[in-house]
């Protein structure tokens, strides 16, 4: 039998982190991880390059049924925080766009980072290794696993969610969760492209490989940014963002050209150029095949702009302005970026990450009802709620 301070089920970017964590503090600590090799999901985010915080994270770029829990966590551990580290590393990044901070070089530069880290705070790294069960004792849980029982005081969960399941997502954390009597928020795919019904398939096919920067919104979502129509649907940053606030059979509504007032400009061009076709004059501003499709969309075809009326061009402005669908559906996890939903965190210490139901139990990272919006905010939640359970494990 193994018997440690700490185990941690789960070597992602949360595990590893509070692993570090703990480790500083001179206690024992174990990571088991199931795949054969930690951090396998940071290895492939941000195109390889790993979004690994930004600079503008608070509270409200995630969401969760309790929007305040996060707060303790991201205040005690900020993004200049992990900014330090990686800089004591020697590892250069750059700012994309909008706080999204990455790696200049390689996402391993993150993961190395990590695992030094890990190492040099004495923490145990065991890959290929799988729990087989685990059950409360009187002084902490005895874990069996495909190396044998460990036994432990402290035993964190930081297992993700369900997105990505051939990167090895699974639902045992969930699953552990349940086990010891814990409420799960209903889970469901988010940052995931949304896909269109056979009919809308029809009738946007054609235009797949389209991208173009639109505002969308959806409830109290709004996200301007890019959108790409695909051979499925709809995807890009902003259709990822408005997915986690999107619902099966909710309406989405489109501003295919949010720089301008578009019912303004158009009028403009048909004093300035009454002999121009409407689509010639729409491929001005949007890309030729959609500015085509929603030029003879309306009765009669793509004419001069002179044989419009005045209420025909207030339509199109607003066809091209609110464009308004329901999509079918989500790609699902096998795309999504995260997991919305997940164990409640009205079972949690916002301070500790610790179950308050089961002494020692602490759930961080993915897991957690607590997802953030796109461009390095679920990174900053790994490791603020690594570093929240890492100092009191």
């Amino acid at each position: 039998m193994i018997v440690q301070d700490v185990l941690i089920i789960g070597g992602g970017a949360a595990g590893l982190f509070c692993a570090m964590e703990a480790g500083k503090r001179g206690r024992e600590v174990t990571v088991i991880e199931h795949r054969e090799q930690v951090g396998k999901k940071i290895l492939i985010s941000g195109g390889g390059r790993c979004n690994f915080t930004n600079m503008h994270a608070a509270p409200e770029n995630f969401l969760s049924e309790n929007p305040h829990f996060c707060k303790s966590a991201l205040a005690r551990y900020t993004p200049w925080d992990f900014v330090g580290l990686v800089e004591r590393h020697g590892i250069s990044y750059h700012e994309k766009e909008l706080g999204q901070l990455f790696c200049d070089l390689s996402a391993r530069q993150i993961v190395k980072m990590l695992t030094d880290e890990c190492q040099d705070a004495g923490v145990r790294i065991e890959v290929n290794c799988k729990v087989e069960s685990v059950e409360k004792t009187a002084h902490g849980f005895n874990v069996q696993t495909s190396l044998g029982t460990i036994q432990t005081t402290s035993l964190v969960v930081a297992t993700g969610g369900l997105s990505i399941p051939k990167m090895g997502a699974t639902g045992f954390g969930l699953n552990l969760a349940t086990q010891f009597g814990l409420e799960v928020v209903p889970t469901r795919a988010a940052l995931v492209p949304l896909t269109f019904d056979e009919k809308a398939l029809a009738e946007y096919r054609d235009l797949s490989g389209i991208a173009l920067p639109v505002e969308v919104r959806c409830h109290d979502g709004c996200f301007a940014g890019g959108m790409l129509f695909t051979h499925r649907g709809i995807s890009g940053p902003s259709i990822l963002q408005i997915s986690s606030y999107w619902k099966s059979h909710d309406e989405l509504r489109v501003n295919l050209l949010p720089s301008r007032d578009v019912n303004l400009w158009l009028a403009e061009r048909r004093r300035e150029r009454p002999a121009a076709e409407l689509k010639t004059i729409l491929a001005e501003a949007l890309p030729n095949r959609l500015a085509q499709r929603i030029g003879e969309a309306f009765s009669g075809g793509s004419r001069p702009l002179r044989q419009y009326r005045e209420s025909e061009l207030r339509e199109i402005a607003d066809t091209i302005q609110e464009w308004s669908f329901r999509p079918a559906g989500t790609e699902g996890y096998r795309t999504a970026e995260v997991m919305l939903g997940g164990v409640n965190t009205n079972e949690l210490s916002s301070t500790t990450l610790a179950s308050k139901k089961v002494p020692g139990l602490h759930f961080i990272g993915e897991v957690v009802d607590v997802t953030g919006h796109l461009g390095g905010f679920n990174f900053q939640w790994a490791w603020a709620s690594g570093y929240a359970a890492g100092q009191v494990v």
